[in-house]
């Protein structure tokens, strides 16, 4: 079987998305529908992994992203088979590939309902929780998503994947102090991740384009969040691409000695510092993008879209050196 069915799908470009679904017919010809309990059929039959029921659920979704509607309803009765109508997993699926199959909004609608009527008065089906907050959000019903969000994390609130999914809704309507406040909860849980502390410099970098007070606090956040992300993962591109975007800002417009400062609320960088880091920035994306270019084999696995980005960026850099 394919080694990207096992990887989420949200790691997959559209284009591994649509070779994984092309896979699905072969892979339902191939592997049995059920397995056997019985340990002596198990000697003669296929056995029973976790991996099959994960590169199963993947599968679903790349049909249902692709309109194998077909392969999409196989894969869930064959999830229905294993582990029953009731399970809160596959109660999700099911509303799923409804979404993924509904012509109108009508439809959609009806589908809200059911998930309401399995949700009760309680959220405690945390996936088809999830379902529900998706297709709200989907429809353009956004505060309502909202609502339903805090209400979940009300119930669950170490749940990382929903603080992270209420920090994209805020930042859509540029609420960036929300926002910000969502993703340090998501850090509370993962101290480690390093994509989100990449992303919470991202927010706010946003962020201090947008409030000229908290201008120098917001980029000062910026520049300590993609160092860290870096720190955790030494070939980052988003850090570095982050961190050199942080620096610069910062060497333009330096940040004065503030109140702030002096009471040790945040202390920006000096201004060697601030050049270091930069600079490090700027060798380590062209490492980058110049090995990712070449094809060597442990440089690859990077988004084309980042190397461009990148690329672009040190392009940029260099005209206004030259300049």
């Amino acid at each position: 079987m394919e080694q990207s069915v096992a990887r989420p799908q949200s790691e997959l470009a559209p284009g591994e998305v649509l070779k994984l679904a092309q896979l699905a017919p072969s892979i339902l010809r191939n592997i049995p529908k059920s397995f056997s309990s019985s340990l002596l059929l198990s000697l003669f039959s296929a056995s029973e992994t976790p991996e099959i029921w994960t590169a199963y659920e993947n599968l679903l979704l790349a049909c249902c992203r692709t309109g194998d509607m077909e392969s999409a309803r196989e894969f869930l009765e064959r999830l229905v088979l294993r582990f029953g109508n009731d399970n809160e997993r596959v109660l999700a699926f099911k509303g799923l590939v409804k979404e993924a199959a509904a012509d109108n909004q009508g439809e959609l609608v009806q589908i809200l309902k059911e998930y309401e009527t399995i949700l009760g008065p309680t959220t405690t089906n945390i996936p088809v929780a999830k379902r529900r907050v998706a297709l709200l959000r989907s429809m353009g019903k956004t505060s309502e998503a909202i609502e339903a969000l805090n209400d979940l994390l009300d119930y669950s609130p170490t749940d990382a994947e929903s603080w992270a999914e209420l920090a994209d809704i805020y930042l859509s309507q540029g609420l960036y102090p929300q926002a910000i406040y969502s993703l340090e909860e998501v850090l509370v849980l993962t101290p480690n991740a390093w994509n989100i502390h990449a992303r919470l410099g991202e927010v706010l970098y946003m962020a201090a384009s947008s409030s000229d007070t908290l201008r120098q606090k917001h980029l000062t956040e910026s520049v300590k969040r993609f160092s860290r992300s870096i720190e955790l993962c030494d070939d980052y591109i988003r850090g570095y691409y982050g961190l050199k975007l942080a620096t610069g800002k910062l060497l333009k417009d330096p940040p004065k000695v503030s109140m702030h400062a002096e009471s040790g609320d945040w202390i920006p960088p000096d201004t060697t510092t601030t050049e270091k880091l930069n600079e490090l920035a700027t060798k380590k994306l062209a490492e980058i993008v110049r090995r990712n270019l070449a094809g060597e084999p442990l440089w690859q696995g990077y988004k084309p879209s980042e190397i461009a980005a990148a690329r672009e960026l040190l392009e940029k850099d260099s005209a206004d050196l030259v300049r």
